[in-house]
This record gives C-alpha cells, structure tokens and sequence, in this order.
C-alpha cells in the first residue's frame, strides 16, 4: 500500500482538472448576479415561483415541527444582523430562530432593503414558531419562513419588498397580506447547503446471484445490475464506493412511476436517462418521458436462460416525497438499475460524461487496490512461509472492500469543493 499512496495522490491531482461533481448535493454557491434589469414590484396576492409553496419549484415539503427539544433543533441559528429589526412580540427571541439558508437570504435582502431605501431597515414580524400560530403545515415550525415588512410600515414599498426578496434568493415569496411578506427556503436537507442523497435506503438492486437487495444491505465488492454504455445493455458492475452514505437521514425525493408499474425513487439533483438524451436531472423529468427499465423476455426453449434487456417505459407521475435514509452506490461502469429502472450513480452536473470523467482516478485506483488484493492472493497461494503477512494484507484490503462508512465520501468532497472553479453554472443544479 505504500507504493499506491503516491500514484493515488497523482490520480487525485488529475481528478481536479478533469471535473467536479458530488453524488446529491447541490451546491449553495456564490450568489446571485449583480440585477440589472429593472425591477418590477409584485402585486396583492402574488406569488413567485407561480406554484404552491410545499412543491419542488418552491420551498419543497414540510419536514415536520421542530421544538427545542427535538434534534433539529440544533440546525436552527440565531440571526443577529444589527440591520434586521426583529418584532420578538414573545419575548423569546425565536424570531431570530431559523435554518442557515434562510437566514443567508435574510442577510441579503436586509442589503438590498438598505440600498433601495436609504435610512430604511428590513423588519421581521414572524419566524420560528413554537407556539403553533400557524397554519398545520407552514415552514414557520420548521424556521424555514419569515414575515418581512419596512421598519417605516410604508405599506406602498411591500410590493418592491417582495421582489426585493424575490432577488435575494429566497425559494418561495408571497405578498400574502398587506401588512407583511411571506418567504420562505428550502430545507437544509435538499438545498444547496447540504451534500444530499441519491436512493432511499428501501430501493432494492439486484446482484449477480440473481437476488435483489434493499441499498442499506448492500456492501462494497457486490455485484450489481447496471447499464453498459457502448452497448446498451445489461451487466453486473461492482460497487467501487458510497459516495454518500447517512442511514438515519430524511431527504426529500421525488417518486418517479412508469406505466408498466415501476416507481423510481431519487433526489431531484440526480441524473436519470431519458428516451433522447443521456441523463438529465430527476427534477426535469415530466409525465410523458420515457425511462428505461429492465424487461425479461422469456424463452420458449426450457434450455435457454431468461434474456435480460433494457426497454423504454413512459413516466406517468413525478411526485415530491420524504423517505428515510440516503444511500449513493459507485459501480465501476457509473450507472446501475434501481428498483429495475436504469439510474446514474451521479448528481450535480448536467452530464452523465463529464461525471463519469471525473472519477476515473478512483476508479483507477481501486482497479490497482483490487490487483494487489489478488496478488496477495496469489502469494498465499503459493506457500506457507508468506501465508501470514499476505493474509493480513488481503484482510486489510478485504476490509475496505466491506465495510462501507457513513457519510460523503472524501474524493467527491475534494471534487465538489472544485466546482464552482472548474465548471460553468450551466452544468450545475440550481
């Protein structure tokens, strides 16, 4: 293993200028570009995006209540911007209470506020709720909205605060009563703060040995189905890595279901084949896009094996769900079939190619860590006087091939950590 540590440096160097990309997690990135149109106010009753606010477009799914007792609680942080006036009518100060990304948004409309009307403050009436005042499913339980107005209450400004707001990247924006403005963020668990998923934890694969298995069972060195590329067809890749791995996570997905009874699971940011084009996010996929799935065709010949093949299958539903667990499998060929429908192992980048790239010095390296592995093997073999030195390698080397760990992996990391200066936005989900 000390020969390889230095080529593995080598690859990882390579890695960085061939691409970046990271299993689910879309990236939070710089901000917004400098506005150079003029704005237009929105008007009583509008809202932006012009869909409801508990969909993918907007704010995504409510995660639940979060109470100070619960473990979420430790997600909420405090805003103390001396250019934020919080009403605090509670006196606990939980309207300072609310998850990173909002409060990010928070900062930066409080700038565009002060810019827009000099001497002239952003005024927050309502965010975190914990005495429940709202409504059964609004995001103020989870700290995810705020209630803005002026610190003047010059209710003619509300319309060009709501745009104000609109601009500072806020997910969702309402101008829902004339005394305030109603914004809101997506969880931190699907927005871009956070590295994401790819699977729940109960999408089934199946192996080489003709069993299906749930992804929180699956181990390193399986084999698994997966679509071949250059060919279009099925074989059985190993898996290399987790490039994301959190079993006790919740994760907002989106349930893909074909007309043939097949439902695919997976984060919106995911790459998934459709019928003309190679991958595209999962959150682009319509009703009436095709999928491909896999389609035994019976033999009539009893001597014959079952015929394994890929077929196009047409989307009848996309629908936003919560599911329990995050799972990110890396086969060597970058692709593998998930509840028998064809799915990238990739996320983030707009390309199913450019990603693949991108990890091909891991691929790489556990290409020569798998040599070694049989050389040791071959070693052993060969007499009794090495046997104890090459069992202990291959065991180390069978270890790593088993035992997948929790979290992102740390190449991805470096990858994605990359991003922003390798690839232009337009490859990067937003």
């Amino acid at each position: 293993m000390l020969i390889v540590q230095p080529m593995l440096g080598a690859l990882l160097l390579l890695g960085a200028f061939a691409s970046s990309v990271l299993a689910c997690g879309p990236g939070r990135g710089g901000g917004r570009r400098p506005i150079l149109r003029k704005l237009t106010p929105l008007v009583f009753k509008q809202h932006v995006p012009n869909v409801s606010e508990n969909t993918l477009p907007a704010s995504g799914l409510g995660e639940g209540r979060v109470s100070r007792n619960d473990k979420r609680f430790r997600d909420l942080v405090p805003n103390y911007n001396v250019d934020i006036i919080f009403k605090d009518e509670e006196g606990t100060g939980a309207d300072r209470l609310m998850t990173q990304r909002c409060k990010e948004k928070l900062n930066t409309l409080a700038i565009s506020v002060m810019n827009q009307w000099p001497g002239v403050k952003l005024r927050v009436t309502e965010g975190w709720d914990e005495e429940g005042k709202h409504a059964t499913d609004s995001l103020h339980y989870e700290g995810r909205a705020v209630d803005v107005t002026t610190s003047d209450r010059d209710r003619a400004k509300y319309g060009m605060l709501a745009r104000l707001a609109v601009e500072a990247g806020f997910d969702w924006v309402y101008y829902e009563s004339r005394s305030h403005i109603h914004c809101s963020v997506k969880s931190e668990s699907s927005s871009a703060g956070k590295s994401g998923g790819c699977f729940p934890g109960a999408s089934l694969v199946r192996t080489s040995d003709g069993l299906t298995r749930r992804l929180d069972e699956l181990r390193l060195g399986d084999r698994v189905a997966a679509m071949d590329h250059s060919t279009g067809e099925i074989v059985y890749s190993e898996v290399l890595a987790f490039i994301d791995r959190q079993p006790e996570e919740r994760r907002q997905f989106i349930r893909l279901s074909t007309k043939s009874g097949q439902v695919l699971t997976l984060t919106p940011q995911h790459l998934v084949p459709i019928e003309g084009k190679s991958a595209v996010f999962a959150a682009r996929v319509q009703p009436g896009d095709r999928l491909l799935v896999r389609h035994v065709v019976t033999s009539s010949l009893e001597l014959e094996a079952n015929n394994e093949t890929l077929r196009y299958d047409e989307v009848l539903e996309a629908k936003l769900v919560l599911e329990e667990g995050v799972y990110a499998p890396l086969t060597a060929q970058g692709t593998l079939l998930v509840n028998d429908v064809v799915a990238s192992c990739y996320a983030l980048v707009d390309s199913q190619w450019v990603a693949h790239l991108s990890f091909l010095p891991y691929r790489l390296f556990r290409s020569i860590e798998s040599s070694l592995g049989r050389f040791a093997e071959m070693l052993r073999s060969l007499g009794s006087s090495s046997s104890r030195t090459t069992t202990t390698t291959t065991t180390v080397l069978r270890d790593v091939n088993s035992e997948p760990s929790e979290g992102v992996m740390t190449y991805a990391s470096f990858l994605y950590s990359l991003s922003d200066y390798v690839l232009p936005k337009s490859m990067i989900y937003d």
